[in-house]
């Protein structure tokens, strides 16, 4: 194994109702935890996502509401995954935009707040899109010359992603092979929420969407407070609304103290 661990990585991958992280459902969650030792761990399971899935969803995964309906939902198994995934790193193939935000979406819903301090993500999608640019399956014959079997299929994917990893750091043997070293390689986003609708420039929470973007969240809140009360009722993540609620109420806060 190419990959130096500190800690446990978990490669995941899911497939879900559709492609908008803040309304549709997981229907299948695999996931690949990798030891420091090299030991693997596996885990997959279908879910009951508690809405129809779309046809265009079913044609790609090839997951039908006839195979989850009596499957388990995300909360009952909720406290399971967030166990399996205790005191890991994860992975996965862009990940970072669509697979860790629906999953931190699904863990709001049933009120458990998965903590995401300190935890490293890699994303194999940004070594091979600064590489090559490629799709994960041509990515796999590419790094791995396999030919990706059951491509959709959540383990398949996640297994694929942990191989074509560490091809990729034994082929770009630049890169370094710890978590820290592949980082330092692709980059390492100092974002707030991880829908990335607020980030840090400068160490100063900025927005990073529409017509305040790359302004200062307090600067905001200070020039047109009623921001705040629309973007709480939009349609935005709940990981995105709880990171703004944090913001403002630091921000009330230290207005008080500035008052009084």
């Amino acid at each position: 194994m190419n990959l130096q661990l500190k800690r446990p990585i978990a490669f995941f991958d899911l497939e879900t109702t559709g492609i908008n992280t803040a309304s549709d459902r997981i229907v299948e969650i695999a996931i690949l935890k990798i030891m420091p030792d090299g030991t693997q761990l596996k885990k997959r399971m279908l879910l009951n996502p508690e809405m129809p899935i779309p046809k265009a969803a079913s044609d790609i995964h090839g997951i039908t509401n006839e195979m989850v309906k009596d499957a388990p939902t995300f909360k009952q198994v909720a406290n399971e995954v967030m166990q399996f995934l205790e005191n890991c790193d994860l992975g996965g193939y862009n990940s970072n935009k669509f697979d860790v935000p629906v999953l931190i979406e699904e863990f709001l819903r049933v009120n458990i707040n998965f903590n995401m301090d300190g935890r490293k993500m890699i994303d194999a999608q940004k070594i091979f899109h600064k590489m090559e640019q490629r799709t994960l399956t041509a990515a796999y014959k590419f790094y791995c010359d396999k030919e990706l079997e059951d491509a959709h299929s959540a383990l398949s994917d996640a297994t694929a992603t942990f191989e074509v990893l560490c091809a990729q750091l034994a082929r770009y043997t630049h890169i370094g092979t710890t978590v820290e070293d592949i980082l330092a390689f692709t980059g390492e986003e100092k974002f707030i929420d991880i829908a990335r609708r607020f980030v840090y420039q400068n160490g100063v929470p900025c927005f990073n969407f529409g017509k305040h973007k790359g302004k200062p969240v307090e600067e905001v809140f200070k020039i047109e407070p009623q921001y705040y009360d629309w973007m709480m009722r939009g349609d935005f993540p709940l990981h995105t609304k709880q990171k703004l609620s944090e913001m403002f109420n630091a921000y009330t806060l230290k207005k008080l103290g500035k008052v009084h």
